[in-house]
């Protein structure tokens, strides 16, 4: 590693530690203007190279016998009633994920859904939605997708059909002996009214027979705490929204939660200046969106976040005077940071009794839920800031663990796997797959075909959501609709039909199956799919009361301070684009950054970067971990802020059966990242310790974008775009005694411009506000942007050479030492410059103004000189290298665009693309209001990227109406434009974060830095 060359309390912004310690790469990197590498004939290379690519930048569909024939776009005979032509529709419906929904708004062109969006009356989305949700069309489309039943008989793979299917189920489930006791069924998660229903009658018929729920990644932990700490199962609902003190132990309930969505909108609810402002401790060993979007954050390995809830209790009781039930001793952990971390966050928490929360992570055991469950009810929070609710106990562990041991007791000769892949993320001391091929039949009811398919006797296609009926609960337990809205493409049936025929329903098909569990009048079924959700559905808290606990046992690792090689934590969790891998072959998500790392189409074991220096690890280079016998080679990442001792891998890679995107192994294409589930084991998934580091110093190329697209190179044209301009922000402290202290900390002389400027004294004049104390860097702005207007995906190689394609990316910035930095994120699309540079050197006005204020691209004129890009400095342009869209040959052409948006152009090679402020969205409500005889509303339209953020950060609208959100917000003192000494004149503005330190931590932090520097003082007029 190279040599850090600024001192650790410098408080200067830095991208990387490439950028921080001047490496040649990163110079030479920096210097370039346009990116570097081969001009590739991707189908002259690898033809499977080239079908993982197209596969994931067009979602081409497939097979002659797809719902979507050609015929289907002659006009109708009989036009159904309500019906436009060319002309939206939206419907309610829902995705589950985990086993808990949330309530989305699906549009569909002509029956072809196109966009996700999130349904604004349903609680656990507010109108946001998740990444999985925005990539749910692509893979709706995917042409990999399981197609056709398949067959295994005597050691040969023959085609077969649901009728053939059938009428085996009916022989093989009516003879199975002894009330079912040969039979077993591994289920996803599901909160389904539906599927619980047709459970009763399985348990009725097959009163023998074993069911296990899997899931790799869960949060039964929080369940089973609840158990121990107040004597029932419940599940926690957390409402930020009312939480002034807030602390995260070893948790991102901003980004991993079921909930998240709701968790970010509360938080962000609470983090405005202008305010009551919210205070957010988070303790914990991996950098998460939460630790980045907190005010005080403290590196802490896992194993220790049980002791640190030991001391905090500890604290609570002698400081504070909290009764516990049982005496508090305290973890005894060592350390002046960590003690004063400590003592704020009692203070605060103890200082904001019924308006304090804590929360812990899913990683953590049950006994950790329960102490800090305990605190909430102890703090008077429960009924507040949290709400217990009912909720079934289950432990996935066990169940699996119960039915891999009679497989390999021979007692199952039916297992039925309803969706899932426990063949590639059983926990490796189980020896799933072996026990699994030891059952006479295998049934396996997939989306894709896996790993787990390729070890079955039957594989069934599974529906989409969006092909599929059925329900689920939310988080809050408010019961959630899912309806179709394409029939299945390539036939397949959901799981509730698969179960009513293993339990001979009389209802087979979704619709009935559904409509009979809810049981309602016609007018009331039309209301419920109108709403997508049962209004009023959701559970009565119960009301909870503290107990004793167990007093614990902690293991020397707990409490000590230093862990040297071979006394290593290694944690698993779910990746922040993949999940747990079933999301492997979207290739929107493959390319979609990881919010701290930017890492895209690989996983790497993460590092601190005093811990890579004592172990000799650089980055980007190999490594060989070693535990409990098991070892594997993965490439290192080393990770400012990732706690010391403790190393991170994220699960979800390496998948051999995934499709052409994420898992096509053949001789010429290797799997994409690395699998993980081998090193993980039954007693602990999510963490084990003793883990031996040997570095090997190959080198690994990891396709990152934190140093790509750079606006803050130094000496250009004269300019200087410091990044202590571009991200502004201050403490409460001082916004408090200067509200506009963002719009001082650059001052330049009067500019005139050389150009007529415009004025739009009548019209509109669209404009955007991004609040960087709202934004928590979750990316879901990128891959809506993606999904509406039709962004291809490059592919690794291209993403190593700064060739990616999206059109708005966050940027991320560390500030301060590399042991724990703070975090700022940045939303960076174009600015729609009123004097815009690009305009001024385009040779053919391919790049022109619109009578509205946008910087509009003309694709047919550009003749792809990329002057425009050459002289953005926000470096926002993207150029089409490849023609992805069009390169793809086959006699399934013509249906390959059903993912792709009617209303945006799919552009061609050799052209400039950006960010257009969602023109198309403008033009349709343009023409909305002159069909009703009206005015555009200053807040009427809504961008993908405004309507997709779960915390509001983004907003869109008309600057010449003076009531516009927008125009509200660009008057305050923390709005400020970037490089305003250009006199570009943007139209977007950003306002400054602005932090809520605890008044002593942040003492101690200025008493332990130098002296600011002159460049970084903040001026005042």
């Amino acid at each position: 590693m190279s040599p850090l060359i600024r001192d650790e309390a410098n408080q200067t912004y830095w991208r990387s530690l490439e950028q921080l310690a001047a490496t040649p790469e990163y110079q030479e990197l920096a210097a370039k203007e346009f990116p570097a590498g081969d001009e590739v004939n991707w189908t002259e290379s690898s033809r499977r190279r080239f079908l993982q690519l197209v596969g994931a930048s067009v979602a081409l569909a497939g097979a002659s016998s797809c719902y979507w024939q050609k015929e289907t776009i002659a006009p109708f005979n009989d036009r159904p009633e309500g019906r436009v032509p060319g002309q939206a529709r939206h419907f309610a419906t829902s995705m589950e994920l985990g086993g808990w929904g949330t309530g989305l708004v699906v549009t569909s062109y002509d029956g072809r859904p196109t966009k996700v969006e999130g349904n604004p009356e349903h609680p656990a989305s507010a109108g946001a939605t998740s990444i999985y949700a925005q990539a749910a069309t692509l893979e709706l489309y995917d042409p990999d997708r399981s197609r056709a039943v398949g067959r295994i008989a005597d050691g040969a793979a023959q085609a077969s059909s649901w009728k053939e299917f059938d009428r085996w189920a009916e022989n093989r489930f009516t003879n199975l002996a002894g009330n079912g006791a040969e039979l077993a069924v591994i289920a996803e998660a599901t909160s389904s009214p539906s599927m619980a229903r047709l459970r009763a009658r399985f348990a009725k018929r097959f009163p023998k027979a074993a069911w296990a729920t899997w899931e790799a990644v869960g949060r039964s932990a929080e369940t089973a705490g609840c158990e121990l700490a107040f004597g029932q199962s419940l599940r926690p609902l957390y409402h930020f929204e009312n939480a002034l003190a807030v602390l995260c132990l070893d948790d991102d309930p901003l980004l991993d939660h079921p909930n998240a969505l709701r968790h970010a909108r509360g938080f962000a609810s609470r983090r405005k200046p202008e305010g009551e402002m919210s205070r957010i401790y988070a303790a914990e060993s991996r950098f998460s969106s939460t630790g980045a979007a907190a005010d005080h954050r403290l590196p802490l390995r896992s194993e220790q976040i049980e002791a640190f809830l030991l001391d905090l209790e500890a604290v609570l009781a002698a400081e504070h005077g909290l009764s516990l039930p049982d005496p508090a001793s305290g973890g005894n952990l060592s350390g002046e940071s960590v003690r004063e971390f400590l003592k704020a966050a009692a203070e605060d928490l103890a200082g904001h009794r019924g308006g304090g929360l804590i929360t812990v992570g899913a990683g953590q055991p049950a006994r950790v839920h329960a102490r800090a469950h305990r605190l909430n009810q102890l703090l008077g929070n429960a009924g507040r800031t949290v709400e217990y609710l009912p909720a079934e106990s289950s432990d996935p562990i066990a169940e699996l663990g119960a039915v891999t041991e009679g497989l390999n007791a021979g007692r199952y000769k039916t297992v039925v796997v309803i969706g899932g892949n426990p063949v590639y993320d059983a926990p490796a001391d189980f020896g799933f797959a072996e026990a699994y091929a030891k059952a006479e039949e295998r049934v396996h009811l997939s989306l894709y075909r896996n790993e787990t398919s390729e070890a079955s006797t039957w594989q069934l296609p599974r529906t989409h959501f969006l092909e599929s009926w059925g329900d689920c609960l939310g988080w809050d337990g408010t019961i959630t609709l899912r309806q179709p809205l394409i029939d299945p493409l390539w036939g397949g049936r959901g799981e509730l039909e698969l179960m009513a025929r293993m339990v001979e329903a009389v209802e087979l098909e979704g619709r009935g199956i559904v409509r009979k569990t809810h049981d309602v009048d016609d007018s009331a079924w039309r209301t419920l799919l109108h709403d997508g959700l049962k209004k009023d559905s959701r559970p009565a808290a119960v009301q909870v009361r503290a107990g004793k606990l167990d007093p614990p046992a902690l293991a020397s690792g707990q409490t000590k301070g230093h862990a040297g090689n071979g006394e290593l934590e290694l944690c698993f969790h779910a990746d922040s684009t993949l999940y747990d891998g079933r999301f492997a072959n979207s290739g929107w998500l493959q390319e979609l950054p990881d919010p701290l790392t930017t890492m895209v189409w690989d996983n790497a074991v993460l590092i601190g970067v005093g811990t890579a220096e004592e172990l000799g690890v650089e980055n980007a280079t190999l490594v060989d971990l070693e535990v409990n016998g098991r070892s594997m080679t993965v490439p290192a990442y080393v990770m400012p802020g990732q706690a010391p001792g403790s190393l991170a891998l994220a699960l979800g890679y390496g998948r051999t059966v995934a499709g052409h995107v994420g898992g096509l192994v053949s001789d010429d294409v290797a799997p994409v990242g690395f699998d993980i589930y081998p090193l993980r084991n039954s007693a602990d998934p999510y963490r084990v310790s003793g883990v031996t580091v040997t570095p090997t110093g190959t080198p690994f190329e990891l396709a990152m974008m934190q140093d790509h697209h750079q606006i803050d190179t130094i000496g250009q044209e004269g300019r200087d775009a410091r990044l202590d301009q571009v991200v502004r922000e201050a403490d409460l402290a001082e916004y408090k005694q200067h509200p506009d202290f963002a719009q001082h900390m650059v001052h330049h002389p009067p500019q005139e411009s050389l150009w007529p400027e415009r004025t739009y004294e009548e019209g509109r004049k669209w404009g955007m506000n991004i609040d960087l104390n709202q934004c928590i860097g979750c990316n879901a702005c990128t891959i809506a942007c993606q999904s509406e207007n039709n962004i291809s995906v490059v592919g690794k190689d291209q993403v190593l050479v700064g060739r990616e394609m999206q059109w708005i990316r966050i940027d991320r910035y560390f500030k301060g030492g590399t042991d724990n930095p703070e975090v700022v994120n940045q939303p960076m699309a174009c600015q729609h410059c009123e004097m815009a540079p690009c305009e001024q050197v385009c040779p053919v006005a391919a790049t022109t103004h619109s009578s509205e204020g946008l910087n509009d691209m003309i694709y047919n004129r550009c003749v792809g000189t990329r002057y425009c890009s050459n002289n953005c400095p926000f470096k926002v342009r993207r150029f089409n290298y490849f023609n992805l869209n069009e390169d793809l040959k086959g006699p399934d052409n013509e249906v390959r665009w059903m993912a792709k948006n009617p209303e945006v152009t799919v552009r061609f090679r050799g052209v400039m693309e950006k960010c257009s402020f969602c023109v198309q969205r403008i033009a349709a409500v343009k023409h909305d209001a002159r069909v009703a005889d009206r005015e555009v509303g200053g807040d009427e339209v809504v961008t993908a990227c405004q309507q997709v953020c779960p915390t509001e950060a983004i907003v869109f609208g008309d600057l010449n109406d003076p009531n516009s959100r927008v125009a509200q917000l660009q008057k305050s003192g923390r709005a400020y434009e970037m490089l305003s000494e250009l006199n570009l004149k943007t139209r977007t503005r950003y306002m400054a974060r602005v932090r809520n330190p605890h008044p002593r931590l942040a003492a101690a932090a200025a008493a332990a830095a130098p002296a600011a520097h002159a460049e970084e003082e903040v001026h005042h007029g």
